[in-house]
């Protein structure tokens, strides 16, 4: 049977525009091809789940409203699980305008009212202890902290996707992580270290509970097991478009993670689902099939294990 991963955070309706170049400054840019879909850093990582052959229920929060209809309603067609998601009269859905240029590259304008995340549902031990692993990004901070701290007490992988956000919002939900797969940002943002290597060492001795990556785009993705530093090169493509390329990652990695692999392995899963939705414009409709995230593996650069600091 899949495996069945809770997936908490943001979904927002994007409208995706492809361009030639990013605005320097003010004026009127043509787009030359459009895409509008509904995801968001948890949403796009649970439909990388669902692609893979995982099993994703998305916990989140939109307005009573036709947008918030419309986030459930694609999101439900694309295989997730959304009957979990909390209605909230009174504030708007998410919205959010991105420009992808022709490097891949993107600028993102995203909207969330505040009163969709104002109060939380109720969350039970038993609830959680009905999957196999659970994957939080930052968007909705307070209810991610109860559902990681209630995945540690069931004994289920409690995974966060620590993306960029106020440095309050990171520290608190990475002190209840037992996995932690930080951006670059956000990486750089708790830490004083410059070097990639140092970058890692430095967070894994502040957060000692959690085993610690870091996500570099084509440099690759860095962590730690146990007192050893290992490194994962990235599988070389041509990138049209990197957005939802981390929420690959993030949803790969948690699938792998329920399945039982190892670090290692689950690294280079999320490795490669993120490379090949590089390749294809569109945000999370880019997420690859497992067939093809396995067949790539064989392509993919073995790990190596790096010197001790």
């Amino acid at each position: 049977m899949s495996k069945r991963i809770l997936c908490v955070g943001a979904a927002v309706l994007d409208t995706i525009f492809r361009v030639r170049a990013l605005p320097s400054g003010e004026g009127k840019i043509l787009p030359y091809e459009m895409v509008q879909v509904a995801e968001g850093m948890a949403s796009s990582a649970a439909y990388a789940i669902v692609r893979l052959g995982g099993s994703a229920t998305l916990l989140g929060a939109v307005g009573d409203d036709d947008t918030g209809r419309r986030i459930c309603d694609d999101l439900a067609q694309a295989g997730i699980d959304t009957t979990a998601m909390t209605v909230v009269a009174g504030a708007p859905s998410a919205l959010s305008t991105i420009l992808v240029d022709d490097r891949g590259d993107r600028l993102i304008v995203p909207f969330y009212d505040p009163r969709l995340h104002h109060t939380i549902p109720q969350i039970s031990d038993e609830m959680i202890a009905g999957f196999d692993a659970v994957l939080v990004d930052v968007r909705w901070a307070r209810l991610a902290r109860e559902v990681l701290q209630a995945a540690r007490r069931v004994g289920i992988p409690a995974i966060l996707d620590g993306d960029v956000a106020p440095v309050e919002t990171l520290l608190l939900l990475a002190e209840v992580a037992d996995h932690i797969i930080f951006s670059e940002p956000a990486a750089r943002s708790l830490a004083q270290a410059k070097a990639e290597t140092d970058l890692v060492r430095e967070l894994a001795e502040r957060f000692p509970q959690a085993l610690v990556c870091v996500t570099l785009g084509a440099a690759g993705a860095y962590w730690m097991e146990g007192a050893e530093l290992r490194h994962q090169p990235a599988l070389q493509v041509v990138a049209v478009d990197t957005l939802a390329a981390g929420d690959a990652f993030h949803g790969a990695y948690a699938l792998a993670v329920a399945e039982g692999l190892d670090t290692s392995d689950a690294v280079r899963l999320g490795s490669v689902t993120a490379a090949l939705k590089c390749t294809v414009f569109g945000g999370r409709t880019g997420m690859p099939l497992r067939d093809d995230a396995e067949k790539a593996l064989q392509q993919l650069p073995s790990p190596s294990k790096l010197r001790p600091h």
